[in-house]
């Protein structure tokens, strides 16, 4: 019985470790991809809350800052004080477009 022992004992040892590696679901395969998960998470999670900062900043200066507030509403409005006058200066219009082809749509 004791050399029956000394020949289970690594067998079992040899199973524990292959399964503790290749097997079940908490694998050492499955815990390294779980951990590179939670690191990418907590990289965009950093990301948002930079995103998050950077957009109370900008709420925070439309509160306070009437320069800010001035501006915004001068470039993305077209507002102008009274006796001011407003120059709109228009995109040229791209006249190097070919028409479309009306030739290959009457043929079919």
């Amino acid at each position: 019985m004791g050399k029956l022992k000394r020949a289970i004992l690594p067998g079992m040892v040899l199973v524990a470790a292959y399964y503790a590696v290749f097997g079940g679901e908490y694998s050492w395969f499955e815990l390294r991809d779980a951990r590179a998960a939670v690191e990418e998470e907590r990289a965009d999670l950093g990301e948002l809350e930079r995103q998050i900062d950077s957009l109370r900043a900008w709420a925070d200066s439309l509160q306070i800052d009437s320069v800010t507030l001035e501006r915004i509403a001068r470039e993305r409005f077209g507002m102008i004080r009274d006796h001011e006058i407003l120059y709109l200066f228009a995109q040229p219009r791209d006249t190097t477009r070919l028409p479309t082809d009306t030739t290959s749509a009457a043929s079919r």
